[in-house]
């Protein structure tokens, strides 16, 4: 057992607190198994459930800690849980952001599944230097400098996540305002239009918010670790519970109510036609670029520069079949009817 003469806490650390953060948290966490679960979206939404599992597991860990305030070991693991849930809530946001752009794909400024390759990316080496930062400052042998490269190590990984989930609001704003310049998010003529029109609206305030809530966090982690151990968020326990713990659980409940399966199409070949009305059923949009390719340009710059014709599928949206007339598609053909 590793332990110190004195709390590792600079207050006396709540033993409520944390068990009402993991009853709340573990409540949202089976209701977003249940909702996986109806709208069959593992694929899409089961960091949400997964997300609500760290946090929980952390409270659980926070709340034994808060009994033995001097255990370096439990309190590494509760601190450790509670840094890596939120990112997992990020990574939600990707991938959704990557579907609403299979979604409208004409309107993608990136290969759709560039999103989650890029910023899941970006996210596991933000996670790496993490890791090696606070090693560095756990480890009760390490020098001075190496407390010293940790702790700056640690800085730097809270700044560039910062960075990157601002660039990830930054796509989704672009790609929001080519949407709002297509009429496909505005008050439409007809009920089903209209309905199309609102749900991709709908959709993309819960990204914006969630985002929101999200960025607000990790502003609460920058300014935490800037102001230092002896700085006023980290000598006080109720900014934790506040942005760890309320604003967290407020983006869990909010995609508890408004799930994002309840907007979307569960399968990226369906894709909305330029009328903002129609789903068809395409082909999906693969990038035939070599997988090395993908890694070192993402966002196929150099596509930009060649001649070559894109694969701009949603160009023949006549040829594909609309979504709910496809059986009667597949029914006359195996009637034996034939085009003349």
């Amino acid at each position: 057992m590793v332990c110190c003469d004195e709390s590792l806490y600079p207050f006396s650390p709540s033993k409520v607190a944390p068990i009402i953060l993991l009853i709340v948290f573990m409540v949202s966490t089976v209701h977003h198994v249940y909702l996986n679960i109806r709208y069959k979206s593992w694929r899409i939404t089961a960091t949400l459930p997964w997300g609500g599992f760290v946090f929980a597991t952390g409270f659980i860990m926070r709340e034994v800690s808060a009994f033995q305030p001097n255990h370096l070991p439990i309190f590494i693991a509760s601190t450790c849980l509670l840094l890596l849930a939120p990112p997992v809530f990020a990574v939600t946001n990707y991938i959704v952001l990557g579907r609403i752009l299979y979604y409208v794909p004409y309107l993608s400024p990136i290969h759709p599944g560039r999103v989650i390759s890029t910023f899941l990316g970006l996210d596991i080496v933000i996670g790496a230097i993490t890791g090696n930062g606070g090693a560095r400052i756990a480890n009760s042998e390490a020098s001075e400098a190496d407390i010293r490269d940790g702790k700056a190590m640690l800085r730097a990984s809270i700044i560039l996540q910062l960075v990157s989930f601002f660039l990830f609001v930054a796509l989704e704003a672009f790609f929001h305002r080519r949407c709002i310049r297509q009429s496909l998010v505005c008050p439409k003529p007809t009920a089903e239009a209209n309905e199309r029109s609102k749900k991709l609206r709908r959709i993309l305030n819960l990204m914006y918010i969630s985002s929101g809530i999200i960025s607000c966090r990790h502003v609460f982690r920058v300014v935490e670790v800037f102001q230092g151990t002896e700085g006023y968020l980290a000598t006080h326990e109720w900014p934790l519970y506040v942005f760890d713990g309320a604003f967290m659980f407020g983006n869990m409940l909010m995609l508890n109510i408004w799930n994002p399966m309840r907007y979307l199409p569960n399968d990226n070949k369906i894709y909305l036609s330029k009328d903002g009305v129609t789903q068809r059923w395409g082909p999906g949009w693969v990038d035939k670029r070599p997988f090395i390719l993908t890694l070192v340009d993402p966002f196929d710059v150099a596509g930009l520069f060649m001649s070559k014709d894109k694969d701009r599928f949603w160009d023949h949206e006549t040829e594909h079949p609309i979504v709910g007339q496809e059986r009667v598609a597949a029914g006359k053909g195996a009637s034996g009817d034939t085009a003349v």
